[in-house]
C-alpha cells in the first residue's frame, strides 16, 4: 500500500582510523549484535514503517563472491516476520581491509557485486541506501583526513567521490537486474555554506556547488564550469565525467536529505569555514535541493542531544517535522522523516576518530533500551500523523511493489 514512510535506523558506521589500525564499529559499541532482537521490537513499537538497516560491509563481504550472510539472514528476516520495511543501507563509511580504502580503482565493481548478491539473497527487499551520505563518506577519508584514506588533498578527494558514486551507480543497476522496481533512496548530507564577509563569497560560492557534486555525479546532473575545472585539474578525466552524465537512473531514486544543526556553515575571508548553526533550515536547504533535481524527497537523518532541560531533542524534532510539513505544503513531494538513529550514539561528538566511548545522547532510547522524551514524543506525532499523511497528501507516495519472481 502506497504510503509516507516514518523511519528510524540502527547506526551502522564502520570506518577505519589510526591509519587503518583500528575499525570503528558503531553496531559493537551500541550493543546490537546482542540486542538486534530488542532493537527491532524497539522499532515496531515506536510505530515506524521503515527500518534504515545493513550489516557492516567488513563483515560480510570477505573477498570476491565471498560472503557471511548470518547476521543479515538472521536480521532480515526478522525484519521481514515483524512487518518492518528495511530500507538497506549497504554501504556506511568504510569498506573491508581487503578492499582498502575509496582510493581504490577496483572499488565500484567489488561493490557492485555485493549489491547484486544482496538483492539476489533477500529478493523481497526492495528499498536500498547503496552508499550512505556519499559527500560526507568522501569529504571526511579524503579531504579532512579522518577516517580510512586519511588524505587531505583535492586530489583525493576527487579520487573519493568519483569511485564512491561510480559504486553507487553500479550498485544500483545491479541491483535493478535482480528486482527492476528497485527504490533507492540517496540520503545525502544538505549543506549551506552563508559568507560572513564579502571576501568570502567567491568561496562560499564555490563550496555551495561542490556540496552537490556527489548527486550531481549521481544523477546525471551537469557541474558548473568551475566545478567542471575542479574536476578535471585533480584527476577526473572527460570519459568518466561522461560515464556519470550518460547515466539514466534518476527515475528510480528518492533524494533523501539529511539536515543537522551542524549542516550550515559560516566561510571567512581566509577561506575557513566554522559550523554557523541553523540560519536557513530542513526547509529552505532541501527546497534549493529539490529544484536542482526535481525527484521527491524524503528526511532521512536528524537528530539533536538530549540536553540538561531535557525537552532539547523533542523541541527539535517538533521543528524538524514543522520544516517537513512546510517542504510538502510549498509542493514539493516529500514521502518520508527520519529520526537517526534508534538508540544512542558512541563518540559522534569526535566524528568516530576519538575512542573516548562517550556517549551520545541522540537516540529514541538509551543504550540500555529505556525510551527517551524524544523517543516517546516520536510515538505520538507518529500515531497521530501516520493516517493525514496516507490520505491528506496530494504529493507523491512511495510505491511499495510485491517480492519480484
Amino acid at each position: 500500500m502506497p504510503q509516507f514512510l516514518f523511519a528510524t535506523g540502527i547506526e551502522n558506521s564502520s570506518p577505519t582510523v589510526n591509519n587503518g589500525r583500528k575499525r570503528v564499529d558503531e553496531m559493537a559499541s551500541c550493543r546490537h549484535y546482542e540486542l538486534w532482537r530488542e532493537d527491532f521490537a524497539l522499532a515496531q513499537e515506536l510505530g515506524v514503517g521503515a527500518l534504515r538497516y545493513g550489516p557492516p560491509l567488513y563483515r560480510t563481504f570477505l573477498g570476491p563472491d565471498r560472503f557471511d550472510w548470518e547476521l543479515a539472514d538472521l536480521a532480515f528476516a526478522e525484519l521481514n516476520k515483524c512487518g518492518l520495511i528495511p530500507i538497506a543501507d549497504l554501504c556506511h563509511f568504510g569498506v573491508p581491509d581487503w578492499i582498502g580504502d575509496f582510493q581504490n580503482p577496483d572499488f565500484p565493481e567489488l561493490f557492485a557485486s555485493y549489491a547484486k548478491a544482496f538483492a539476489q539473497r533477500y529478493p523481497w527487499v526492495q528499498m536500498f541506501t547503496p552508499i550512505n551520505e556519499m559527500f560526507v563518506c568522501a569529504t571526511f577519508s579524503a579531504a579532512y583526513g579522518w577516517w580510512n584514506e586519511q588524505l587531505h588533498t583535492d586530489e583525493a578527494f576527487v579520487t573519493a567521490v568519483k569511485h564512491i558514486v561510480k559504486a553507487n551507480v553500479l550498485a544500483m543497476k545491479a541491483i535493478l537486474s535482480v528486482r527492476p522496481d528497485a527504490i533507492f533512496i540517496q540520503s545525502e548530507s544538505s549543506e549551506y555554506f552563508h559568507p560572513s564577509s564579502p571576501k568570502a563569497v567567491p568561496r562560499a560560492h564555490l563550496l555551495n556547488e561542490r556540496r552537490f557534486l556527489s548527486l550531481d555525479l549521481n544523477y546525471g546532473h551537469s557541474v558548473d564550469t568551475e566545478i567542471f575545472r575542479f574536476l578535471m585539474d585533480n584527476g577526473m578525466t572527460e570519459a568518466e565525467y561522461d560515464f556519470f552524465m550518460r547515466q539514466d537512473l534518476k527515475r528510480h531514486c528518492i533524494m533523501g536529505n539529511d539536515y543537522y544543526g551542524s549542516n550550515e556553515h559560516y566561510v571567512a575571508a581566509d577561506g575557513k569555514d566554522s559550523f554557523s548553526g541553523e540560519i536557513f533550515g530542513y526547509n529552505e536547504i532541501t527546497g534549493q535541493y529539490y529544484w536542482r533535481y526535481r525527484i521527491p524527497v524524503m528526511h532521512t537523518e536528524t537528530n539533536f542531544e538530549e540536553g540538561p532541560k531535557g525537552y532539547e531533542a523533542v523541541r527539535w524534532l517538533y521543528k524538524e517535522w514543522a520544516n517537513v510539513l512546510h517542504v510538502r505544503s510549498s509542493g514539493v513531494p516529500i514521502l518520508g522523516f527520519t529520526w537517526y538513529s534508534l538508540t544512542d550514539q558512541v563518540d559522534w561528538d569526535t566524528a568516530l576518530r576519538e575512542d573516548n566511548k562517550q556517549i551520545n545522547l541522540l537516540g529514541l532510547y538509551d543504550l540500555n533500551r529505556r525510551p527517551r522524551a524524544v523517543g516517546r514524543a516520536y510515538k505520538e506525532l507518529i500515531a497521530e500523523w501516520n493516517e493525514a499523511m496516507r490520505t491528506g497528501s496530494v504529493c507523491m507516495m512511495v510505491p511499495l511493489g510485491p517480492c519480484c519472481a
